[in-house]
Protein backbone atom coordinates (compact mmCIF):
# COMPACT_ATOMS: atom_id res chain seq x y z
CA UNK A 1 0.00 0.00 0.00
CA UNK A 2 1.13 3.46 -0.74
CA UNK A 3 0.21 6.58 0.63
CA UNK A 4 -1.86 7.63 -2.66
CA UNK A 5 -3.96 4.53 -2.15
CA UNK A 6 -5.37 6.37 1.21
CA UNK A 7 -8.45 7.94 0.92
CA UNK A 8 -6.62 11.41 1.74
CA UNK A 9 -7.32 14.93 0.06
CA UNK A 10 -4.64 16.09 -2.24
CA UNK A 11 -3.69 19.03 0.49
CA UNK A 12 -2.22 15.81 2.49
CA UNK A 13 -0.81 13.70 -0.41
CA UNK A 14 1.30 16.54 -1.57
CA UNK A 15 2.56 17.63 2.16
CA UNK A 16 3.12 13.60 2.81
CA UNK A 17 5.28 13.72 -1.02
CA UNK A 18 6.95 16.42 -0.06
CA UNK A 19 7.90 15.41 3.25
CA UNK A 20 9.24 11.97 1.57
CA UNK A 21 6.09 9.72 2.80
CA UNK A 22 5.92 7.08 0.47
CA UNK A 23 5.10 3.40 2.29
CA UNK A 24 2.44 3.96 5.48
CA UNK A 25 3.31 2.18 8.52
CA UNK A 26 1.66 -0.45 9.39
CA UNK A 27 -0.64 1.34 12.25
CA UNK A 28 -1.26 3.99 9.63
CA UNK A 29 -2.26 1.72 7.23
CA UNK A 30 -4.90 0.03 9.90
CA UNK A 31 -6.04 3.07 11.77
CA UNK A 32 -6.24 5.70 8.90
CA UNK A 33 -9.15 4.23 7.25
CA UNK A 34 -11.76 3.30 9.83
CA UNK A 35 -10.74 6.66 10.95
CA UNK A 36 -11.88 8.25 8.30
CA UNK A 37 -14.92 6.95 8.45
CA UNK A 38 -15.42 7.57 11.47
CA UNK A 39 -15.00 5.12 13.71
CA UNK A 40 -14.13 4.90 17.63
CA UNK A 41 -9.89 3.44 17.59
CA UNK A 42 -8.36 1.68 20.41
CA UNK A 43 -4.71 1.32 19.49
CA UNK A 44 -2.04 -0.18 21.05
CA UNK A 45 1.52 1.03 19.66
CA UNK A 46 4.72 2.50 21.07
CA UNK A 47 6.69 5.39 20.01
CA UNK A 48 8.23 5.25 16.96
CA UNK A 49 5.78 3.10 14.64
CA UNK A 50 3.99 6.15 12.72
CA UNK A 51 1.27 6.65 15.29
CA UNK A 52 1.01 10.69 15.12
CA UNK A 53 0.81 11.02 11.52
CA UNK A 54 -1.64 8.01 12.36
CA UNK A 55 -4.70 9.83 14.06
CA UNK A 56 -3.36 13.71 12.25
CA UNK A 57 -3.50 12.84 9.07
CA UNK A 58 -7.47 11.99 8.66
CA UNK A 59 -8.52 14.48 11.36
CA UNK A 60 -6.82 17.04 8.77
CA UNK A 61 -8.36 15.38 6.01
CA UNK A 62 -11.64 16.13 8.07
CA UNK A 63 -10.92 19.82 8.53
CA UNK A 64 -9.82 20.21 5.57
CA UNK A 65 -14.18 20.01 4.54
CA UNK A 66 -14.71 23.22 5.17
CA UNK A 67 -14.90 25.63 8.33
CA UNK A 68 -17.34 25.40 11.74
CA UNK A 69 -17.22 26.93 14.55
CA UNK A 70 -14.55 25.09 17.27
CA UNK A 71 -12.52 24.34 18.71
CA UNK A 72 -13.12 20.77 16.79
CA UNK A 73 -10.56 18.70 17.73
CA UNK A 74 -9.03 17.96 21.19
CA UNK A 75 -5.89 15.99 21.65
CA UNK A 76 -4.76 15.27 24.99
CA UNK A 77 -0.82 13.86 25.87
CA UNK A 78 0.85 13.29 28.91
CA UNK A 79 3.96 16.24 28.80
CA UNK A 80 4.71 18.95 27.13
CA UNK A 81 7.75 18.16 24.96
CA UNK A 82 4.75 15.32 23.38
CA UNK A 83 2.17 17.85 23.28
CA UNK A 84 4.69 20.38 20.98
CA UNK A 85 5.50 17.32 18.97
CA UNK A 86 2.15 16.31 18.20
CA UNK A 87 1.36 20.13 17.23
CA UNK A 88 4.93 20.24 15.25
CA UNK A 89 3.57 17.03 13.15
CA UNK A 90 0.01 18.85 12.37
CA UNK A 91 1.67 21.82 11.21
CA UNK A 92 3.86 19.72 8.64
CA UNK A 93 0.83 17.46 7.54
CA UNK A 94 -1.39 20.58 7.55
CA UNK A 95 0.74 22.96 5.53
CA UNK A 96 -1.56 23.05 2.89
CA UNK A 97 -4.94 23.02 5.25
CA UNK A 98 -6.74 25.65 6.42
CA UNK A 99 -6.98 25.50 10.08
CA UNK A 100 -5.69 26.56 13.54
CA UNK A 101 -4.11 25.20 16.61
CA UNK A 102 -3.08 25.81 20.46
CA UNK A 103 -0.71 23.91 22.18
CA UNK A 104 -1.95 24.01 26.17
CA UNK A 105 0.42 23.23 28.77
CA UNK A 106 1.17 24.30 32.04
CA UNK A 107 4.65 25.83 33.77
CA UNK A 108 4.64 28.72 31.17
CA UNK A 109 2.04 31.37 31.16
CA UNK A 110 -1.39 31.04 30.13
CA UNK A 111 -2.11 34.12 28.21
CA UNK A 112 -0.85 33.47 25.12
CA UNK A 113 -2.87 30.32 24.86
CA UNK A 114 -6.17 31.83 25.91
CA UNK A 115 -6.00 34.80 23.21
CA UNK A 116 -5.32 31.82 20.67
CA UNK A 117 -8.36 29.84 21.76
CA UNK A 118 -10.19 33.36 22.13
CA UNK A 119 -9.07 34.34 17.98
CA UNK A 120 -10.57 31.12 17.30
CA UNK A 121 -8.68 27.47 16.77
CA UNK A 122 -9.74 23.91 15.13
CA UNK A 123 -7.67 22.14 17.40
CA UNK A 124 -6.20 21.84 20.73
CA UNK A 125 -3.44 19.85 21.65
CA UNK A 126 -3.08 19.73 25.14
CA UNK A 127 -2.03 18.30 28.67
CA UNK A 128 -4.81 17.51 31.21
CA UNK A 129 -3.53 19.71 34.46
CA UNK A 130 -3.29 23.18 32.84
CA UNK A 131 -6.38 22.25 29.90
CA UNK A 132 -8.36 21.85 33.23
CA UNK A 133 -7.22 25.08 34.81
CA UNK A 134 -8.34 26.91 31.61
CA UNK A 135 -11.71 25.24 31.67
CA UNK A 136 -12.15 25.72 35.31
CA UNK A 137 -11.70 29.74 34.88
CA UNK A 138 -14.10 29.45 31.84
CA UNK A 139 -11.61 30.18 29.44
CA UNK A 140 -12.07 27.00 27.14
CA UNK A 141 -15.49 25.32 26.07
CA UNK A 142 -15.00 21.70 24.75
CA UNK A 143 -19.03 21.44 23.69
CA UNK A 144 -18.03 21.92 20.05
CA UNK A 145 -15.47 18.78 20.19
CA UNK A 146 -16.05 16.57 17.24
CA UNK A 147 -13.02 14.04 17.95
CA UNK A 148 -11.08 13.48 20.99
CA UNK A 149 -7.77 12.28 21.34
CA UNK A 150 -5.70 10.45 23.83
CA UNK A 151 -2.36 9.78 22.95
CA UNK A 152 -0.23 7.52 25.60
CA UNK A 153 -2.99 6.66 27.54
CA UNK A 154 -0.87 4.71 29.82
CA UNK A 155 1.65 6.74 30.42
CA UNK A 156 -0.99 9.74 31.86
CA UNK A 157 -2.29 7.03 34.05
CA UNK A 158 0.82 6.37 35.55
CA UNK A 159 1.35 10.21 36.12
CA UNK A 160 -1.91 10.71 38.01
CA UNK A 161 -4.08 12.09 35.44
CA UNK A 162 -7.12 9.50 35.68
CA UNK A 163 -9.40 12.18 37.85
CA UNK A 164 -8.39 14.79 34.96
CA UNK A 165 -9.07 13.18 32.13
CA UNK A 166 -12.60 11.65 33.68
CA UNK A 167 -13.58 15.49 34.46
CA UNK A 168 -12.50 16.45 31.10
CA UNK A 169 -13.98 13.80 28.99
CA UNK A 170 -17.59 14.96 31.04
CA UNK A 171 -17.50 17.71 29.18
CA UNK A 172 -17.46 16.38 25.10
CA UNK A 173 -20.33 15.53 23.42
CA UNK A 174 -21.16 11.91 23.58
CA UNK A 175 -21.99 11.91 19.90
CA UNK A 176 -18.07 12.09 19.20
CA UNK A 177 -15.04 10.26 17.23
CA UNK A 178 -12.67 9.17 19.98
CA UNK A 179 -8.96 7.72 19.28
CA UNK A 180 -7.51 6.04 22.11
CA UNK A 181 -3.87 5.21 21.85
CA UNK A 182 -1.29 3.07 24.49
CA UNK A 183 1.46 1.32 24.13
CA UNK A 184 0.33 -1.13 27.09
CA UNK A 185 -2.67 -2.25 28.02
CA UNK A 186 -2.91 -2.77 31.83
CA UNK A 187 -6.82 -3.66 33.30
CA UNK A 188 -6.83 0.47 34.25
CA UNK A 189 -6.46 1.06 30.54
CA UNK A 190 -9.22 -1.31 29.83
CA UNK A 191 -11.81 0.37 31.85
CA UNK A 192 -10.80 3.84 30.95
CA UNK A 193 -10.90 2.63 27.07
CA UNK A 194 -14.25 0.95 28.28
CA UNK A 195 -16.19 3.79 29.39
CA UNK A 196 -15.11 5.94 26.16
CA UNK A 197 -15.23 3.89 23.03
CA UNK A 198 -18.78 2.69 20.97
CA UNK A 199 -17.81 0.23 18.75
CA UNK A 200 -14.02 0.73 18.17
CA UNK A 201 -11.86 -0.36 15.94
CA UNK A 202 -8.89 -2.68 17.41
CA UNK A 203 -4.88 -2.08 16.06
CA UNK A 204 -2.21 -3.42 17.54
CA UNK A 205 1.30 -3.10 15.99
CA UNK A 206 4.53 -3.55 17.89
CA UNK A 207 3.54 -4.64 20.71
CA UNK A 208 5.40 -3.56 24.09
CA UNK A 209 7.26 -6.84 24.84
CA UNK A 210 9.12 -6.69 21.14
CA UNK A 211 12.76 -4.94 20.85
CA UNK A 212 13.42 -3.87 17.29
CA UNK A 213 16.24 -5.69 15.30
CA UNK A 214 17.60 -2.31 14.20
CA UNK A 215 18.48 -2.34 17.77
CA UNK A 216 22.19 -4.01 19.42
CA UNK A 217 21.86 -4.44 22.91
CA UNK A 218 24.69 -4.35 25.10
CA UNK A 219 24.67 -4.98 28.80
CA UNK A 220 27.58 -4.13 30.86
CA UNK A 221 27.79 -5.66 34.67
CA UNK A 222 29.69 -3.05 36.71
CA UNK A 223 29.58 -1.45 40.86
CA UNK A 224 27.43 0.90 41.70
CA UNK A 225 30.50 2.85 42.51
CA UNK A 226 32.31 2.68 38.93
CA UNK A 227 29.05 3.92 36.60
CA UNK A 228 29.83 7.32 36.27
CA UNK A 229 33.67 6.49 34.95
CA UNK A 230 32.43 3.56 32.92
CA UNK A 231 30.16 6.00 31.27
CA UNK A 232 32.92 8.57 30.80
CA UNK A 233 35.12 5.91 29.47
CA UNK A 234 32.16 4.88 26.68
CA UNK A 235 31.34 8.25 25.52
CA UNK A 236 35.33 8.99 25.21
CA UNK A 237 36.16 5.85 23.65
CA UNK A 238 33.82 3.95 22.12
CA UNK A 239 30.59 6.04 21.44
CA UNK A 240 30.64 8.51 18.65
CA UNK A 241 27.81 11.00 18.10
CA UNK A 242 24.93 11.99 20.21
CA UNK A 243 23.89 9.91 23.10
CA UNK A 244 20.57 9.87 25.16
CA UNK A 245 21.13 8.54 28.47
CA UNK A 246 18.37 7.73 31.00
CA UNK A 247 18.17 7.99 34.38
CA UNK A 248 15.28 6.87 37.33
CA UNK A 249 15.34 10.37 39.45
CA UNK A 250 15.54 13.66 38.39
CA UNK A 251 18.49 14.21 41.29
CA UNK A 252 20.08 11.62 39.20
CA UNK A 253 20.01 13.11 36.17
CA UNK A 254 21.77 16.27 37.65
CA UNK A 255 23.87 14.86 38.89
CA UNK A 256 25.51 12.51 36.24
CA UNK A 257 25.13 16.21 33.52
CA UNK A 258 27.27 17.59 36.26
CA UNK A 259 29.81 14.27 35.92
CA UNK A 260 29.94 14.79 32.49
CA UNK A 261 30.75 18.38 32.57
CA UNK A 262 33.36 17.89 34.49
CA UNK A 263 35.09 15.38 31.95
CA UNK A 264 34.29 17.92 29.41
CA UNK A 265 31.59 16.38 27.73
CA UNK A 266 29.13 18.74 26.19
CA UNK A 267 25.77 17.47 28.46
CA UNK A 268 22.37 18.39 29.77
CA UNK A 269 19.41 17.57 31.46
CA UNK A 270 15.88 17.49 30.96
CA UNK A 271 13.66 16.33 33.85
CA UNK A 272 10.42 17.68 35.46
CA UNK A 273 11.92 20.46 37.50
CA UNK A 274 13.17 22.24 34.38
CA UNK A 275 11.44 24.96 33.18
CA UNK A 276 9.51 25.03 30.14
CA UNK A 277 12.11 27.09 28.24
CA UNK A 278 15.01 25.36 29.80
CA UNK A 279 13.23 22.19 28.82
CA UNK A 280 12.72 23.19 24.81
CA UNK A 281 16.33 24.56 24.78
CA UNK A 282 17.82 21.73 25.93
CA UNK A 283 16.06 20.07 23.65
CA UNK A 284 16.53 22.21 20.16
CA UNK A 285 20.41 21.83 21.57
CA UNK A 286 20.32 18.41 21.47
CA UNK A 287 18.91 18.20 17.76
CA UNK A 288 20.93 20.59 16.91
CA UNK A 289 24.23 18.31 18.25
CA UNK A 290 25.30 21.48 20.31
CA UNK A 291 24.78 19.13 23.08
CA UNK A 292 26.66 15.56 22.54
CA UNK A 293 24.89 13.67 25.53
CA UNK A 294 21.34 14.61 26.81
CA UNK A 295 20.45 12.85 30.22
CA UNK A 296 16.49 11.95 30.82
CA UNK A 297 13.91 10.94 32.43
CA UNK A 298 11.25 8.43 31.40
CA UNK A 299 8.48 10.86 31.97
CA UNK A 300 10.45 13.86 30.46
CA UNK A 301 11.50 12.24 27.60
CA UNK A 302 8.39 11.47 25.73
CA UNK A 303 8.10 13.73 23.07
CA UNK A 304 11.64 13.07 22.15
CA UNK A 305 12.12 11.92 18.47
CA UNK A 306 15.18 12.36 16.50
CA UNK A 307 15.27 9.54 13.74
CA UNK A 308 19.00 9.83 13.40
CA UNK A 309 19.91 9.02 17.62
CA UNK A 310 22.67 6.41 17.26
CA UNK A 311 23.24 5.28 20.83
CA UNK A 312 20.35 4.92 24.06
CA UNK A 313 22.51 4.35 27.58
CA UNK A 314 20.37 3.02 30.29
CA UNK A 315 22.28 4.37 33.42
CA UNK A 316 19.65 3.06 35.97
CA UNK A 317 17.84 0.40 35.23
CA UNK A 318 14.52 0.94 35.26
CA UNK A 319 12.24 -0.66 37.45
CA UNK A 320 9.25 -1.83 34.74
CA UNK A 321 10.04 -4.25 31.81
CA UNK A 322 8.25 -1.84 29.87
CA UNK A 323 9.94 1.07 30.27
CA UNK A 324 13.28 -0.63 28.55
CA UNK A 325 11.23 -1.29 25.70
CA UNK A 326 10.53 2.29 25.13
CA UNK A 327 13.81 3.70 26.37
CA UNK A 328 16.21 1.77 23.57
CA UNK A 329 13.26 2.40 21.27
CA UNK A 330 14.41 6.01 20.65
CA UNK A 331 17.08 4.54 19.00
CA UNK A 332 17.43 2.37 15.56
CA UNK A 333 14.50 4.76 13.92
CA UNK A 334 13.10 5.67 10.20
CA UNK A 335 15.23 2.57 9.03
CA UNK A 336 18.60 3.48 11.29
CA UNK A 337 20.18 1.23 13.44
CA UNK A 338 20.97 1.72 16.61
CA UNK A 339 22.86 0.63 19.93
CA UNK A 340 21.31 0.59 23.15
CA UNK A 341 23.66 0.25 26.41
CA UNK A 342 22.63 -1.08 29.97
CA UNK A 343 24.74 -0.57 33.00
CA UNK A 344 23.42 -2.76 35.86
CA UNK A 345 24.66 -3.61 39.29
CA UNK A 346 24.24 -6.13 41.51
CA UNK A 347 21.31 -4.94 42.97
CA UNK A 348 19.38 -3.98 39.10
CA UNK A 349 19.26 -7.95 38.60
CA UNK A 350 16.02 -8.78 39.10
CA UNK A 351 14.85 -5.92 36.85
CA UNK A 352 17.17 -7.29 34.53
CA UNK A 353 15.80 -10.79 34.89
CA UNK A 354 12.14 -9.22 34.49
CA UNK A 355 13.18 -7.09 31.10
CA UNK A 356 14.27 -10.50 29.48
CA UNK A 357 11.31 -12.15 30.67
CA UNK A 358 8.81 -9.89 28.93
CA UNK A 359 11.15 -9.39 25.80
CA UNK A 360 11.76 -13.59 25.95
CA UNK A 361 15.44 -13.01 24.69
CA UNK A 362 18.74 -12.58 26.93
CA UNK A 363 20.59 -9.24 26.31
CA UNK A 364 24.28 -10.03 25.27
CA UNK A 365 26.41 -9.26 27.79
CA UNK A 366 30.20 -7.17 27.58
CA UNK A 367 32.24 -9.63 29.75
CA UNK A 368 35.50 -7.64 29.35
CA UNK A 369 35.56 -3.59 29.97
CA UNK A 370 37.95 -1.85 32.05
CA UNK A 371 35.57 -1.82 34.92
CA UNK A 372 34.99 -5.41 34.89
CA UNK A 373 34.98 -7.69 38.44
CA UNK A 374 34.36 -10.25 39.89
CA UNK A 375 32.24 -8.54 42.63
CA UNK A 376 30.42 -6.23 39.96
CA UNK A 377 29.17 -9.86 38.32
CA UNK A 378 25.84 -11.09 38.92
CA UNK A 379 23.50 -14.28 38.02
CA UNK A 380 20.66 -13.27 36.26
CA UNK A 381 19.84 -16.29 34.45
CA UNK A 382 18.98 -15.20 31.42
CA UNK A 383 15.91 -16.73 29.02
CA UNK A 384 16.00 -18.62 26.44
CA UNK A 385 15.60 -17.05 23.19
CA UNK A 386 11.84 -17.30 21.22
CA UNK A 387 11.56 -20.44 19.81
CA UNK A 388 10.89 -19.17 16.01
CA UNK A 389 11.03 -15.55 14.28
CA UNK A 390 7.22 -14.57 13.53
CA UNK A 391 6.38 -15.79 16.90
CA UNK A 392 3.46 -14.11 18.92
CA UNK A 393 4.54 -11.82 21.55
CA UNK A 394 2.61 -11.55 24.60
CA UNK A 395 2.31 -8.17 27.00
CA UNK A 396 3.04 -7.74 30.80
CA UNK A 397 2.18 -10.63 32.85
CA UNK A 398 2.74 -13.52 29.51
CA UNK A 399 -0.97 -12.70 28.64
CA UNK A 400 -1.79 -12.44 24.95
CA UNK A 401 -2.79 -9.10 23.98
CA UNK A 402 -6.62 -9.35 22.83
CA UNK A 403 -8.28 -5.99 22.50
CA UNK A 404 -10.94 -4.46 25.25
CA UNK A 405 -14.30 -5.70 25.10
CA UNK A 406 -16.59 -3.05 24.86
CA UNK A 407 -19.75 -2.14 25.74
CA UNK A 408 -22.73 -1.86 22.98
CA UNK A 409 -22.41 1.20 20.64
CA UNK A 410 -25.05 3.34 18.68
CA UNK A 411 -27.48 1.42 16.47
CA UNK A 412 -26.52 2.20 13.09
CA UNK A 413 -23.98 4.29 13.74
CA UNK A 414 -21.29 3.77 10.86
CA UNK A 415 -20.09 7.18 10.01
CA UNK A 416 -19.68 10.36 11.37
CA UNK A 417 -18.38 12.40 8.42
Amino acid sequence: MKFSDLQLCEQLQRAVRELGYDTPTPIQQQAIPPILSGKDIFGCAQTGTGKTAAFALPILDVLADGFRKGPRVLVLAPTRELAVQISESFAAYGKYVKFKQVVVFGGVSQRPQVDAIRRGVDVIIATPGRLLDLIEQRLVFLDRIETLVLDEADRMLDMGFIIPIRQIVKLIPEDRQTLFFSATVPPDIRDLANSMLTDPVSVAVAPVSSTTEMVEQRLYMVKRSDKRELLNHLLTEDLEGSVLVFTRTKRGADRVVKDLKAAGIRADALHGDKSQEARQRALRAFKSRQTRVLVATDIASRGIDISELPYVVNYDVPETPETYVHRIGRTGRAGMTGIAITLADREEASDIRAIEKLTKNPIPRIAEHPFASQEAEFDTRPVQPAARRGQRHSYSGGKTFSPPRFGRGRSGATSRR
